[in-house]
């Protein structure tokens, strides 16, 4: 229904019904629709918008974090910090959840008014007619005018409502799959830390061993020289050296590419070499003993976890959304405007109009049933998403926690099987100086205690990084 009112000036009192038209159009709307989002949470939501625009505006431009300096001391924790804030996957995952708020904005934009100008112009044969057309056969007035067009929407009963919602937790989602993104970088770091503690230990291993295995050749040449000793003692010593040295360059190759990729975790494509600090207590705690009381703790606070449920929660908003497809649109429009310029049929210059619009669905090739399906079945499989990430929590947690264990047990075992393997190579070493026993007695002692040196450090990092894929799992 449209009501045309007409008359030579443009009073102020249609003015004020227009605005009295459409202040109620708004208020019937926002009555219509109880559950719409609050003013003060959707500024909260744009302020958090403009202030993660900025911070990824200014990585964007080039403000990285600057990079230790070769041979710089470096934590855990600093290391961690470093790759947060300067890994490329954390600024991916910022952006998208950036990108997503505006998809939120732009669900809400149906609450706002739509208002276009228009400015028209027509030069069209006299008494002519558009013959030629849907059921229509409109005159032609020669005019030059202008106006604006103002339209409402009032109600949807629910549509765009549940548009919003379903937009809100996919932004939600993509939050925690931020905050997901930040976890993998932690465990990533905390992974190759311990792998570069752990190659720098056995760089230090096999120093020492070289170190060793130099000074017991010295000193079976020397013997070999008084002939106190045979040139094939000799030769044993000079193959464990060859040996040792061997284990050098390993170690030495093995601590490089423990760094090349520290370096990469933290994001710099400068490769440095940096001391890192080995924190590990020489008596660590003990790991948790039952994985089944952490399992609550895993389900509540893994952000995976929660993407999906979000994910799962939006896919339902939007299957309500497509299900109100069926509900009537009301909404208002208001126009006004004037025509300077026109033909002898137009009387007046300005015209406006205020009216409302009903509009209901009646049939559509079954177009909205289709969409409702397919949004269930999506929504069905976000579920099933969200059941199959539980079980792989609960698995891998359990897996965590046996490794936890496991390897708490090698420290202890290892730790007690080097005491033995220093005290039989100290008994060794008496035993052939003062030649009771033999070089194969010595060299065999030496290699097992080198074996013992590696295996100990190696189980006290490795303790380690069980811990850390233990509070990965817990989402910690």
């Amino acid at each position: 229904m449209i009501l045309n009112m007409r008359t030579k000036p443009f009073p102020a009192a249609y003015a004020a019904l227009l605005a009295l038209c459409f202040s109620g159009v708004v208020a019937a709307q926002r009555k219509s629709l109880p559950d719409a989002p609050q003013t003060h949470l959707l500024a909260s939501i744009d302020q958090a918008s403009m202030a993660g625009a900025q911070h990824s505006g200014a990585s964007a431009a080039g403000a990285m974090p600057a990079q230790p300096p070769s041979g710089a001391r470096l934590t855990l924790a600093q290391a961690e910090r470093i790759a947060i804030q300067n890994n490329p996957n954390i600024s991916v995952a910022r952006l998208l959840a950036l990108a997503q708020a505006q998809v939120t904005r732009e669900a809400r934009s149906q609450y706002m008014p739509f208002a276009t100008s228009d400015l028209t112009a027509v030069d069209g044969h006299r008494n002519g007619r558009i013959t030629a057309g849907t059921l229509n056969s409109p005159r032609v007035f020669n005019k030059a005018a202008g106006g604006l067009t103002v339209s409402q929407l009032i109600t949807d009963f629910g549509r765009t409502h549940n548009l919003v919602l379903s937009a809100r937790s996919k932004a939600k989602a993509q939050l925690e799959d931020e905050r997901a993104s930040e976890l993998d970088i932690k465990l990533t770091v905390d992974q190759a830390f311990y792998h570069a503690l752990t190659a720098q230990a056995l760089l230090k291993v096999a120093q020492e061993t070289v170190t060793q295995r130099q000074a017991t050749v010295d000193q079976v040449g020397a013997l070999t020289k008084s002939n106190l000793r045979s040139d094939l003692d000799l030769s044993f010593a000079d193959v464990q050296l060859s040996q040792a040295k061997l284990l050098l360059l390993d170690a030495q190759n093995q601590a490089e590419d423990a760094m090349a990729s520290f370096n990469d975790v933290l994001g710099f494509e400068q490769e440095k070499h940096y001391n890192l600090v080995d924190e590990t207590a020489s008596d660590p705690q003990p790991p948790p003993t039952d994985a089944e009381a952490l399992l609550p703790t895993a389900f509540q606070q893994r952000p995976d976890l929660a993407a999906l449920n979000d994910n799962y929660m939006s896919a339902r908003q939007y299957t309500t959304a497509q299900r109100d497809l069926w509900m009537p649109t009301i909404s208002a429009l208001g126009a006004f405007g004037g025509a300077p310029i026109r033909a002898d049929h137009i009387q007046t210059s300005w015209y406006a109009a205020a009216g409302a619009n009903v509009e209901i669905p009646v049939f559509n090739g079954f177009l909205y049933n289709a969409r409702e399906q397919a949004a269930k079945m999506r929504a069905n499989a976000a579920h099933e998403q969200v059941r199959n990430l539980r079980d792989m929590i609960a698995r891998d947690l359990r897996i965590a926690v046996l490794n936890s264990q496991t390897a708490f047990q090698r420290i202890g075992v290892t730790h007690e099987m080097l005491n033995q393997a220093n005290f039989s190579l100290d008994l060794a070493q008496a035993r052939y100086k003062i030649g009771l026993g033999g070089i194969v007695e010595l060299t065999q002692a030496q290699l097992v205690q080198t074996q013992a040196q590696i295996d100990y450090a190696t189980a006290r990092y490795s303790y380690q990084t069980s811990l850390a894929e233990v509070n990965y799992q817990l989402g910690q």
